[in-house]
């Protein structure tokens, strides 16, 4: 198995958690760290992880990203899509990437979630974060994404929500190996809706797609009250969690997770898991980068590009 790691922006912290990271690498799986060599040559690479060089446009300072190199940012992630598309790489991760650098550098960058989808043209992914231990996992997937809260509600169809639901009961049953997912889906607005009294999103979208999946045998529960669904108690209920927008979800899942949650881009036509957190320009070359989260990330990239190469083998066999 070979994995694809791009070591994000060069001047965050992506760059020396790539490497720390790699000291997790299970036995006889092969890693291409993707980056420039200059920022990664002076590492002590363990056996079986190669450098696949991006030159820099310019020499990076730490701490201090710089538009020039926007485009180096986006190369590693065209190289890593186009090795897994040809099947060289098993699966992609990411470290993460400062947007805000790559859109001052004036192109439009929504987020890797997105940018994937566009560079495989994938019609429809979905983003979710997974945390809170190997015995009772968090995972939350994302109706709607990198946007701005006012602009949410328009954003949740009936339609929109039933591809998403697809893709994520999909991904559940083929990357997780869950044969009958459980999905708890949240409401909207607060209390989810108050039977309309605080909005009729829940009623007039939510509940409608839920029913029409319903009828095609999916066990999905809601639209629930997003304030108590992240409880414990009724966390525990579901395999995962769908979300309306960014925060009402992600804030539960780092809370309990943050440092050791992954990203999963589901309905990709490989696996990419990332980080959760961002590029840590002030904890850059302090020694206070912690790679947990990226450590889990390439866990959980061998154990689904595992499970989908068995998948494979079964299918041929």
């Amino acid at each position: 198995m070979r994995l694809a790691l791009t070591t994000g922006e060069p001047a965050g912290i992506g760059p020396e958690i790539a490497v720390a990271a790699l000291d997790a690498l299970p036995a006889g799986v092969e890693c291409a760290l993707i980056g420039d060599r200059s920022l990664l040559a002076q590492a002590r690479l363990p056996a079986g992880v190669s450098i696949e060089h991006v030159a820099l446009a310019v020499p990076v300072v730490a701490g201090r990203p710089d538009v020039r190199n926007a485009r180096y940012v986006l190369a590693m992630l065209d190289r890593a899509i186009a090795g897994a598309l040809s099947g060289e790489f098993d699966a992609v991760v990411t470290a993460p990437v400062h947007k805000g650098v790559i859109n001052d550098a004036g192109i439009r960058f929504t987020g890797h979630t997105e940018y994937l989808a566009e560079k495989t043209a994938t019609p429809r992914v979905v983003m979710m974060l997974v945390g809170g231990g190997a015995t009772q996992p968090l995972r939350v997937a994302l109706a709607t994404t990198h946007l701005p809260l006012a602009q949410v509600p328009r954003a949740i169809t009936i339609e929109g929500l039933v591809a998403t639901l697809e893709v994520l009961h999909a991904d559940l049953v083929a990357k997780f190996g869950i044969a009958q997912p459980a999905i708890g889906v949240c409401g909207l607005n607060p209390h989810a809706g108050e039977g309309g009294h605080l909005g009729r999103e829940e009623i007039d979208v939510i509940a409608p797609a839920l029913e029409r999946l319903r009828a095609r045998g999916m066990a999905l529960d809601g639209p629930l009250p997003a304030d108590t669904v992240f409880v414990p108690a009724n966390a525990r209920r579901y395999d995962a969690i769908l979300a309306m927008y960014h925060d009402q979800g992600l804030a539960p899942l780092k809370y309990a997770s943050f440092g050791r949650g992954v990203n999963v881009t589901l309905g990709l036509p490989f696996v990419r898991t990332s980080v959760d957190h961002g590029t840590a320009l002030d904890l850059v070359r302090t020694g206070r980068a912690d790679p947990s989260s990226l450590r889990a990330a390439l866990a959980l990239a061998v154990e689904l590009a595992t499970r989908r190469a068995g998948q494979a083998r079964a299918r041929a066999a």
